[in-house]
């Protein structure tokens, strides 16, 4: 039986709830993994590397550990590691590295954890969905059981490994608060991911827009670039990425009638992020806005995507958000009649 055009990936976004629940299953049976590795006081800092999605919500990972748990952290491409390591890294700290890659394949993230082996104050270990990968086989990993996929793109896989590594971060915190506003998130994320789906394929079937811009700050900055990179990666259209406030620095000068702004909306900056989505629609921009809960301060925009769990921290809704930008790349690639299971120029990983 033929599968058809999207069918992969549609299917793949919908499943993430189910996703979430596994990794946080999963987690359970490598609590040892937690204590050995990322909530080890040993290592003075934390790197998280990747490439392209996988660096991205790399960037949350280290925002959500820094901000959990008071310690040093940072994200970097897997590339940097090997080409640059010395512009990137010190080698005379104590660091633990680790790779984060869906299917474990990734050349650039193999090749990373592979070239310091002569940096005696350096480690590894990682995160993927694959157990069987060459990642796994040569370092301990964290492993998200239904975060496989078969389409290109990376969808409930990002959710679920974003998810799980937040986790075991709040394990290494040492705060049953932070493991309780998880468990939030996976009472809230079935739900949601039905909305996002409802809500985007109407909002996707009525709007065209020439460009598409994507705002984040904090947990969500990476998010930002990640939502940029699904709707380039499914529909080939033109869209960028910027720190919320960095978008007033020249960037915007890109607006005009016709664009779209995607404002992923932190409660920690809430106020300051909306003044820059008011500006933006001062110049004729269609305003999105990604949040906890509309308000008062929200009504001037044309869209507002509710994830709910409000009393959450912006780390552990980070994940809510990723729904709506997920299922905007889907519908817009099915709209233009392009097949968001088969990207142009791209596959699963990138071999060098």
């Amino acid at each position: 039986m033929s599968i058809g055009a999207g069918e992969l990936t549609y299917t793949e976004i919908s499943a993430q709830a189910e996703a979430l629940n596994a990794a946080w299953e999963q987690l359970q049976q490598q609590k040892d993994w937690v204590a050995q590795y990322i909530g080890n006081e040993k290592y003075e800092e934390v790197i998280f590397i990747g490439s392209g999605s996988s660096y991205y919500q790399a960037l949350t990972m280290a925002a959500t550990y820094r901000k959990w748990t008071g310690r040093s952290a940072a994200a970097y491409p897997s590339s940097d590691i090997f080409l640059f390591r010395e512009q990137t890294l010190n080698v005379n700290k104590k660091l633990l590295i680790v790779g984060v890659s869906r299917s474990g394949e990734s050349h650039e993230v193999i090749i990373a954890l592979d070239s310091f082996k002569d940096v005696a104050n350096w480690d590894h270990c990682g995160i993927t969905c694959h157990e069987t990968s060459r990642m796994a086989q040569m370092t301990d990993c964290l492993l998200s059981p239904l975060g496989k996929e078969k389409s290109t793109v990376m969808t409930k896989s990002l959710s679920s490994m974003t998810f799980m590594m937040q986790a075991a971060i709040a394990l290494v915190a040492g705060k049953p608060e932070l493991m309780a506003e998880l468990e939030q998130v996976l009472a809230l994320d079935a739900a949601l991911v039905k909305k996002a789906d409802d809500v985007m394929k109407d909002w996707v079937q009525t709007h065209e827009f020439s460009r598409t811009v994507f705002l984040g700050m904090g947990a969500f900055g990476g998010l930002a670039l990640e939502a940029c990179l699904k709707l380039k990666e499914m529909t080939c259209t033109w869209t960028e990425a910027y720190g919320t406030l960095e978008f007033r620095h020249g960037p915007k000068s890109i607006i005009e009638p016709g664009s779209q702004v995607v404002l992923m909306l932190s409660e920690s900056a809430r106020e300051f992020e909306l003044k820059v989505a008011r500006e933006m629609k001062g110049y004729g921009a269609t305003v999105v806005i990604i949040t906890a809960a509309a308000g008062s301060d929200t009504t001037f925009a044309d869209l507002v995507l509710e994830t709910g769990g409000q009393s959450l921290s912006d780390e552990a809704r980070s994940v809510l958000y990723l729904p709506w930008i997920q299922y905007n790349g889907y519908y817009t690639a099915m709209k233009l009649g392009l097949n968001p299971d088969d990207p142009r120029n791209l596959t699963q990983f990138v071999e060098i």
